[in-house]
């Protein structure tokens, strides 16, 4: 069964509605967007990141792109390599092993939840969405296309 829903632009899109039982081959996964808030107190943000997490699958990834301009249009002040440093740690933390740090011996489920937590640095999580996947990692590649490039 599907909905069909026409946007304020103008644009037609299509909701699945899946029933319990009728998901297939596809799991529940979670995502939060992760966000640079250059200068916390105007609250203006740039999209720079998904981390995606399958439980079903044991998958937790993160990918991330940071448009550089779009940042320093915020806050021409803005540390960029700073973000850049914190973005790449998210996606270490994700990747597991030796290269998460303190994180190496914590599960997947425990450091996603460490990581979309609220906080008010300037690299936050957005808030958590669900959806259905057949593969995760793609999943994420599709997401950050969407969402943040």
């Amino acid at each position: 069964m599907s909905e069909r829903h026409i946007h304020m632009a103008g644009h037609v899109t299509e909701r699945h509605i899946t029933r319990a039982g009728q998901g297939g081959d596809r799991d529940v996964f979670e995502y939060a967007l992760l966000r640079v808030v250059p200068r916390v107190e105007r609250g203006e943000c740039v999209n720079a990141g998904v981390v995606v997490y399958c439980r079903a699958r044991g998958y937790l990834g993160a990918r991330t792109h940071l448009d550089e301009a779009r940042l320093l249009a915020l806050d021409p002040a803005a540390d960029v390599a700073g973000v850049r440093a914190a973005l790449a740690a998210i996606e270490r933390t994700c990747a597991g092993g030796e290269q998460a740090g303190q994180a190496a011996g914590v599960d997947a489920g425990r450091r996603y939840r460490w990581l979309v937590a609220p906080r008010s640095a300037i690299v936050q999580p957005g808030p958590v969405h669900t959806g259905l996947t057949a593969d995760p990692a793609a999943e994420t590649e599709r997401l950050l296309d969407l969402l943040v490039r």
